[in-house]
């Protein structure tokens, strides 16, 4: 009976110590928005909305708010607003006080302080996050290989010159930038005492071209994407050709409902940017994932691991848009990328060239407008909006005028 009672008050104790921490993460994110005002542009909005649902997983008893409170993280690296990635560390260290074998949060930490240019603690969280088995492995693994090949590139070059090297190394805490400015320093001093013919000078510059690139883009051990196919509009239309499609809201009234087995009947389904899967609610099956990419930097987002049969990438402009593909497709997750013909439909006069859709129109309304431009399924349904879901007003709007049938018990919307 003592033992009973000695473990129930260690329970509550700790419950209440969780419940102190969670309360932190909302402090810290007010904090954050009193100062900054943050909300204008869609990076914004959508760390509003992950704030929201926060506040909302709080006041509600039977919810568990550590996802959302890991949502604001990665909401607010997305953003790339100033005081983001610090936020973001707030946020992480808070969740990894809440529970210490949270791979989410492990991750989300070594992301904070990968932002921040802190690359020696970056590193030992990333690797704590393989340790535990974190499901995007394969990104957090990209990415400690990046951060020791840039640290071996260091190391090689101080041996080089062991009587000059002088704090090429560094402190553990010393920032990226800082790091890559000693580097080029170096490599200036050392070209001009010994000249470019000087064998440990041309080694010495390729192991800077080699930092800098590692710098401007993760390693990637697969070039070739796993044998992805790229396709543009012709190989979209054929692989689209006379199939049924219904493009699913992350809504949580799909989610917690019954119609999975209905999504995944359908030829192909299409889920936009992150997304979480419920058999019976959601189905399973991702024929299409299409993303836009979001903030001042979106090539530092989450891999996108999650298996697709066909992946659409919108963004602009191209340089970012390429940077982007190349560090956050992961090898293997899809059959086919979508090419830089297809990364911005709505606004390239080659496809639709309309006018008055900003930066903010949803990733759902996006791929919307490019299927039914295609009209090349016989049946293009959708699932979860037909009270707008996510959509805009004025996406909505547009919706409505050209739905053919909306089905209110299985919240489907027809267009064909």
């Amino acid at each position: 009976m003592t033992n009973s009672l000695a473990g129930l008050f260690r329970a509550r104790r700790q419950e209440a110590a969780g419940q102190a921490l969670l309360a932190r993460g909302l402090h810290l994110v007010g904090d954050h928005l009193a100062e900054r005002a943050e909300g204008s542009g869609p990076g914004g909005t959508r760390l509003l909305r992950a704030i929201g649902g926060y506040a909302g997983a709080l006041a509600r008893p039977s919810a568990d708010p550590f996802d959302a409170l890991l949502r604001v993280g990665e909401r607010a690296l997305e953003s790339g607003g100033p005081g983001a990635p610090e936020l973001a560390l707030g946020v992480a260290d808070t969740a990894v006080e809440i529970r210490r074998r949270s791979k989410g949060a492990w991750r989300l930490r070594g992301l904070a302080l990968d932002r921040l240019g802190r690359e020696a603690e970056a590193l030992e969280c990333y690797e704590r996050c393989l340790e535990l088995g974190a499901e995007a492995a394969g990104e957090v693994a990209r990415r400690v290989d990046t951060l020791r090949r840039r640290r071996a590139c260091l190391e090689e070059a101080a041996a080089l010159f062991p009587g000059s090297a002088g704090t090429l190394l560094g402190p553990a805490d010393r920032s990226t930038a800082d790091t890559a400015a000693e580097f080029a320093a170096f490599v200036r001093a050392r070209l001009s005492e010994r000249g470019p013919d000087d064998p440990a000078v041309r080694r010495l510059l390729a192991l800077h071209a080699a930092y800098r690139r590692l710098l401007e883009r993760s390693a990637l051990s697969d070039p070739l994407l796993g044998g992805a196919e790229p396709v543009g509009v012709t190989g979209l239309r054929r692989l689209l050709a006379g199939r049924t499609v219904c493009l699913v809201s992350g809504t949580p009234a799909v989610a917690g409902g019954t119609l999975g087995g209905l999504i995944d009947g359908y030829d192909v389904v299409v889920r936009c940017d992150a997304f979480r899967l419920r058999a019976e609610g959601t189905g399973e099956r991702t024929g299409l994932h299409a993303v836009t990419l979001r903030g001042d930097t979106p090539w530092e987002g989450p891999a996108w691991t999650r298996p697709a049969g066909i992946r659409l990438v919108f963004g602009d402009p191209a340089a970012a848009w390429r940077r982007a593909l190349r560090q956050r497709l992961a090898a293997g997750a899809q059959e086919h990328v979508g090419d830089a013909s297809l990364r911005r439909p709505l606004g390239d006069p080659a496809l639709l060239g309309e006018d008055g859709w900003d930066a903010a129109t949803t990733t759902a309304f996006t791929v919307l407008r490019l299927l039914d431009f295609l009209d090349v399924t016989p049946r293009l349904d959708l699932i979860g909006f037909d009270d707008g879901g996510t959509l805009r007003p004025r996406e909505a709007a547009w919706v409505r005028d050209r739905a053919t049938h909306v089905d209110d018990r299985t919240m489907r919307t027809a267009l064909r």
